[in-house]
């Protein structure tokens, strides 16, 4: 029986050329993802005006849609309030709110990346793959379900600052089931799909 060498699998110059695309764009969201939120740290941190995104249930507001921009009653989804200060507790949720959302962009596509470069060597299979597919959908995940969930508590303090805790109807979580149970469904069926495919591969070239 043959020793199990490389696989023999040779990409066409389309799929090193996607694939070498694909870095490049990785590259650029890693680095937009930092940049976005350093600016959002730095614009809140002085914590005068903070912007916040805020989801609202039940709540009736006024625009001016009607004949000549007469006000006509709307029911608000989500908006943006301005928060002359925030508490700190929900100062402190923004900061980790972003620092978590850049993290996670920045993990998943180093990873990706390697898995990437893996591929571009001619081994499309193999623990070493399955492990950074396996990773990079769980920290993907945390990222899904931590980033809403403090952005919620930035905009509870802010909405509950600004009313001197009277308004309560936009205190919701903004978390996505339908999206979390969504990705974990995707990542649960890569990793499906690696380690099948690794454990394929192997058994081929045993038989080589």
């Amino acid at each position: 029986m043959a020793t199990p060498g490389p696989s023999s699998r040779i990409l066409s110059r389309g799929d090193t050329a996607g694939m070498l695309f694909f870095v490049v764009l990785g590259v650029g969201l890693a680095l937009w993802a930092v940049v976005q939120s350093t600016v959002n740290i730095v614009a809140a941190l002085p914590n005068r005006d903070v912007r916040v995104a805020a989801p609202f249930l039940d709540t009736v507001a006024q625009a001016p849609l009607g004949p000549d921009g007469a006000p006509v009653s709307v029911e608000l989804g989500s908006g943006v309030v301005v928060a002359p200060e925030l508490p700190i507790a929900s100062l402190g949720a923004l900061v980790i709110a972003q620092v978590l959302f850049a993290a996670t962009v920045v993990t998943v596509v180093v990873l990706l990346l390697i898995l990437v470069v893996g591929i571009l060597r001619g081994r499309i299979f193999s623990r070493r793959h399955t492990a950074l597919v396996s990773a990079a959908g769980i920290v993907s995940l945390v990222g899904v379900a931590g980033v809403p969930f403090f952005q919620n508590m930035v905009a509870n303090g802010a909405l509950a600052w600004i009313s001197d805790r009277t308004y309560e109807r936009g205190l919701v979580q903004t978390i996505d089931l339908p999206v979390l149970f969504g990705l974990a469904f995707v990542v649960a069926l890569a990793g499906t799909v690696f380690s099948v495919g690794d454990r394929l591969q192997r058994d081929t070239e045993g038989l080589v």
